[in-house]
């Protein structure tokens, strides 16, 4: 059972411990132009490989112990492709892969893949359904009441306009832990946040919805965003789920469109400098740890 669950409020100040830094979101991808057509000219600084050496590299040098890779492609091989680069590489301390969760086999799709404690998570491109109600298909729901039996949480990938059904979806299943992708993406780049705020509020009154602080600097504008300009999203997000259900994200290698990953987190590291030491922990790690029980080794434990 997930710590989320347990009823007890984890904290992060003990002496005898440290607690990892684990981004929350990150990519491996072998490109293929035709496998990642959504890889247009404007994003052609992610028409190349990104593998975990690559990532490892970029963590070193901002202090980062660990990564959950994210599924991009809605394949079961790509989902077994993941497992077995986390197998291979320690920084990978998780997986969230997809699994049709629509199929009449998707019991079966579970057990294989779940077998391995990496997967922790599943996750659907929502955002990119025509159906703006999909998360409230039966067959799909009948998928999403699966997951707690195997002891994976769902990420939510939608676009702001989606934040009602998402609301709608989450209080079908008070006990399935949920975390909503990149703060369901707020047009940051026109400044938009009032709807998207009150829409996010009605999500994250619900307990069992925790929420990936990443990929806001591709919201903004590309080339121009400053930190002034996400500091009242991050204000928000900070204010309606709380440094506990809080977890770092970089979305990396795409937001290497908008900034390199060492600026991405930077981002939201510079934020918590003026939170206090317990939270800023929880949020850069310690969260994430405790919501999908986290092996990880910390750098300061690798020097040992």
């Amino acid at each position: 059972m997930r710590a989320w669950l347990s009823g007890k409020v984890a904290t992060f100040t003990s002496a005898s411990s440290v607690v990892p830094r684990i981004d929350s979101h990150q990519h491996f991808w072998r490109y293929d132009p035709a496998e990642y057509a959504w890889i247009d000219d404007a994003m052609a600084v992610l028409g190349r490989d990104f593998m975990p050496p690559d990532a490892a590299r970029e963590m070193a040098l901002v202090g980062f112990d660990a990564c959950v890779a994210v599924q991009v492609r809605q394949t079961l091989d790509e989902t077994r492709w993941l497992l077995a680069l986390a197998g291979a590489h320690p920084i990978i301390a998780g997986v969230v892969g997809w699994v049709d969760l629509q199929a009449d086999d998707v019991h079966a799709q579970l057990e294989e893949l779940a077998a391995n404690p990496k997967l922790i998570g599943v996750r659907h491109i929502v955002q990119s359904e025509p159906d703006d109600r999909f998360l409230l298909r039966s067959a799909f729901c009948r998928g999403i009441a699966l997951l707690e039996t195997f002891g994976l949480t769902y990420d939510i990938l939608v676009y702001a306009r989606h934040l009602p059904v998402a609301a709608e979806f989450v209080a079908r299943f008070e006990r399935q832990p949920f975390v909503l992708d990149h703060l369901a993406k707020p047009d940051i780049r026109r400044g938009e946040i009032t709807a998207w705020e009150k829409d996010l509020r009605r999500l994250a009154a619900f307990p069992n919805v925790f929420c990936k602080v990443s990929g806001l600097v591709t919201e903004a504008d590309w080339g121009q965003w400053t930190p002034a300009q996400v500091r009242p999203y991050l204000d928000v997000a900070f204010d309606c789920f709380g440094p506990r259900r809080l977890l770092i994200g970089s979305d990396w290698p795409v937001c290497t469109v908008a900034a390199s990953y060492a600026r991405t987190l930077g981002l939201v590291t510079e934020y918590l400098s003026g939170h206090a030491a317990e939270d800023r922990a929880a949020v850069l790690g310690g969260n994430a740890q405790r919501l999908w029980n986290l092996k990880v080794r910390t750098m300061s434990e690798e020097r040992l």
